[in-house]
């Protein structure tokens, strides 16, 4: 993998790190408890509750990804960056910019 090519997987990296945290951010807003003294209907509260449900998970897979891009912006500079830990080749820079935490290539992680 050239310098060049991890240059933009680098900045692929910080942008999508930039939008998870704003992500996270109004995810930890909508998954604040709902007080049972709130003044909705049943129906209304059974959905708020599915939809902070959603939230919660939506919240954990986005920090999730989150930690796995912060690991992959330490390694990004280390000669084996790209390389597959199954097979040992290289994995695609298409794949490393679409999913820069990819730690296999595309056949090894079928």
């Amino acid at each position: 993998m050239t310098k060049k090519e991890k240059n933009s997987i680098k900045e692929t990296i910080e942008l999508e790190l930039k939008k998870l945290e704003e992500q996270i951010e109004t995810l930890k807003e909508k998954t604040k408890p709902i007080s049972p003294d709130c003044s909705l209907g049943r129906l209304t509260r059974e959905e708020a509750m599915n939809e902070q449900m959603m939230n919660k998970k939506v919240l954990n897979e986005s920090t999730l990804r989150q930690i796995r891009l912060k690991n992959a912006l330490k390694r990004v500079e280390h000669e084996m960056f790209g390389i597959c830990v199954e097979c040992e080749e290289p994995i695609a820079v298409g794949r490393m910019l679409v999913r820069p935490e990819s730690v296999r290539c595309v056949d090894c992680a079928t």
